[in-house]
């Protein structure tokens, strides 16, 4: 890709600050789109190369060809679909191609997409419009995300849900936010990378709450100790699987990638992984009122100084849609051996709204008996009612396992 580096060329020092915002942003699409300022001369009469549709055709083939295939992507992607949107692409030069390449390389995806930048949703709209209806629980084209409302002033109607401790191993709420500003992960340059991370860092420098106060590991340079360790306490993401790296989404991996916590270890930042930050709060056991306290405190906390990505309809912008919304996903790691054994377990779950995962996460598989289990919607409902729908669910499968 080309460099996007050129603040310092004596040209760009002379111009506007229009004309340098146009020079920046012409720099990010021909590093987005992989392309060279001789194939490309005007940015605003840029099209999708013959080759790029090509790609796209042959991807759409691929899928329909797949019996094996049954993700979102192939269900929605219809040739009309293809053929109106397969030669657009937004300001920083992102096509139709980065949309579905993870999804094409991966046939056995549940999704099969991801938003290059912000812009996508929109101009492809006629992909992500009925696929995001569909994931998010009929969340129409005419439906807006409701405002925000994290919880504040309502936790203590989250008791714990497991006093004796017979069942929840640990509760966890994370969230996803995006850095006004910056494009999705295909789009970052280096210097995005390095740029963010240098300003949560300042953020992390100069948290005064006792309870959130710690210390930021970054992954580039990381000792073999310091790995150990933060393996050990299952901090430590690792670089994208399969397809995050189809996505486009590990590039100059480790460069600005890292991970902060407290002293506690029960709040959580991780820094451009699969979003720009991903923030957590975990403990032990299962009062979600006190997981939930310390998660709002930590957003309010960083959003104070950083500014994030919202949009009036899908709420807050992640690179994956699955995400969009309130981006909340609140699991427990729970032992449930008597209903987890019967043939309906996921469909008594599916009626709950809740997703089962192993406990390494999507795409692992359950071990010891042990299940993540979490909220599916992110959309269409309040971060609050996303935590309380886990909840109430989590607690229904407790009585059914205490019946069985």
């Amino acid at each position: 890709p080309v460099s996007p580096a050129l603040s310092s060329t004596p040209r760009e020092c002379m111009i506007g600050e229009r004309e340098r915002k146009r020079v920046v942003q012409f720099n990010q699409f021909l590093h987005c789109s992989g392309s060279s300022p001789l194939e490309h001369q005007e940015l605003t009469t840029m099209s999708v190369d013959a080759a790029t549709i090509k790609k796209i055709e042959d991807g759409y083939a691929k899928l329909q060809a797949s019996s094996e295939c049954h993700s979102l992507l192939k269900k929605y992607l219809t040739k009309p679909v293809m053929d109106q949107l397969k030669d657009k692409r937004t300001k920083l030069g992102a096509n139709l191609l980065d949309v579905i390449q993870s999804g094409v390389a991966n046939l056995d995806s549940g999704v099969g997409v991801y938003a290059p930048d912000a812009e996508a949703y929109t101009l492809f709209k006629p992909l992500f419009d009925p696929l995001i209806q569909d994931y998010h629980n009929g969340f129409r084209p005419d439906q807006k995300q409701p405002a925000t409302d994290l919880g504040e002033g309502k936790t203590h109607l989250l008791p714990d849900l497991d006093p004796e401790g017979k069942f929840i191993n640990s509760t966890r709420i994370r969230c996803g936010r995006s850095l006004e500003g910056y494009p999705f992960n295909p789009c970052l340059t280096e210097a995005n990378y390095l740029e963010m991370e240098g300003k949560v860092k300042t953020i992390f420098n100069n948290i005064k709450d006792g309870e959130l106060q710690g210390t930021y590991f970054p992954l580039d340079g990381m000792t073999k100790e310091i790995q150990s360790q933060l393996i050990a306490d299952h901090f430590l993401f690792k670089e994208g699987d399969r397809f995050l790296q189809t996505a486009n989404a590990c590039r100059y991996w480790p460069k600005g990638r890292g991970i902060f916590h407290n002293k506690d270890k029960t709040f959580l930042v991780w820094c451009n992984e699969e979003d720009h930050l991903r923030i957590i709060s975990m403990q032990n056991g299962g009062n979600v009122g006190q997981v939930l306290e310390r998660l709002i405190k930590g957003v309010k906390t960083i959003q104070a100084q950083a500014p994030f990505s919202r949009d009036e309809r899908l709420g807050w912008l992640t690179f994956c849609p699955s995400n969009l919304g309130t981006t909340v996903r609140a699991s427990v790691h729970i032992r449930l051996p008597k209903i987890s054994a019967k043939p309906d377990f996921k469909k008594i779950c599916d009626g709950l709204k809740l997703q089962i995962r192993g406990i390494h996460g999507e795409h692992s598989d359950s071990e010891g008996g042990v299940y993540d289990i979490s909220n599916k919607a992110r959309l269409g409902l309040t971060e609050f009612e996303a935590v309380k729908q886990m909840y109430d669910g989590i607690k229904h499968l407790i009585e059914l396992e205490k019946k069985a």
